[in-house]
């Protein structure tokens, strides 16, 4: 075939129509043309509004997964959130429970205390506060050890009382802490004073308890009858309350009388006591005899 004879035009297909600049140009001048009647003259705000009203639902639809994820983990945070503040306020309940026990304690303690110091007026002798550190290790007798001792002034014999009244006597003294035996046990012994009929006798500890002995059968004793210390001793100051008496058993086929006593100072659960120095230190001490001195014998005068 010839070579004039081919068509060199483009197809159709491939025709370019308008040159890019003049499309660029005319599209610009569209898109300006619509933004200034939409600026202006809000030509599009009807068409916006059917628009979005028309893709709400499918926003809504795509925004479901979100919405779930987000308040999934906002679930979970509020949950480990509220896990950290139950434990936290546990622990402050924990906190506040505690200072709340510390604080009913030391208002008993107080208490304790206050009752112990208006003891302080009706007693004239030295005396010193101690604090109880824990019960005698012995299970057979009836001892508690105070934080008091030889360094600290403390003396053998030495009572000690708390608010309620006597609660024993110092039977050893360490350098740093001093053992009580107390008006319960066994060994233990106290002149007392019926402040009633104003009889003297003495009590003795048994098993916890405390008794008069070698009380007549007739003697004026009843139940009830408060006993205090009678002071003869040496030992203990007088009026210090001692014990009560719980029972009065008179023997016919025996000349005494049993007389079971419930000390007023109870040693369960006392921490604070008054240790008081022996009425005995603090006696003057006995005037030494003085040597009589020979009278000279008397001189005839001599004669020269």
């Amino acid at each position: 075939m010839p070579l004039g004879t081919i068509d060199r035009t483009p197809p159709p297909f491939f025709r370019q129509g308008p040159s890019a600049l003049t499309k660029l140009s005319f599209f610009s001048a569209l898109a300006l043309f619509l933004m200034v009647a939409d600026t202006r003259l809000n030509v599009t705000q009807p068409l916006r509004a059917v628009v979005a009203t028309v893709l709400h639902p499918i926003e809504r639809t795509l925004l479901v997964p979100v919405d779930a994820w987000q308040g999934g983990s906002e679930y979970f945070m509020g949950l480990k959130r509220a896990i950290g503040n139950e434990e936290a306020a546990k622990r402050e309940l924990a906190a506040q429970a505690e200072r709340s026990l510390r604080v009913e304690q030391l208002a008993a303690e107080n208490l304790r205390l206050r009752a112990l110091l208006e003891l302080r007026p009706s007693i004239r002798v030295r005396h010193q506060a101690a604090q109880v550190l824990y019960d005698a290790p012995d299970p057979f007798s009836r001892k508690i050890v105070i934080d008091r001792g030889a360094a600290q002034g403390i003396v053998l014999a030495s009572p000690v009382i708390n608010e309620a009244g006597v609660l024993g006597q110092v039977t050893r003294v360490y350098p740093l802490s001093s053992e009580v035996t107390l008006l319960g046990d066994k060994d233990a012994a106290i002149p007392v004073l019926n402040t009633r009929s104003q009889q003297r006798s003495a009590a003795f500890g048994v098993a916890g308890a405390m008794e008069l002995r070698f009380m007549a059968g007739n003697a004026d004793v009843q139940v009830g009858d408060l006993l205090a210390t009678s002071g003869v001793d040496g030992v203990y100051p007088p009026g210090l309350p001692v014990a009560k008496v719980l029972s009065v058993d008179r023997k016919v086929d025996s000349g005494f009388a049993r007389i079971v006593l419930a000390p007023t100072a109870q040693p369960d659960g006392v921490r604070h006591v008054l240790v008081l120095e022996p009425l005995g230190v603090q006696m003057p001490p006995k005037p030494e005899p003085v040597d009589e001195v020979p009278k000279p014998a008397s001189r005839k005068g001599s004669r020269k």
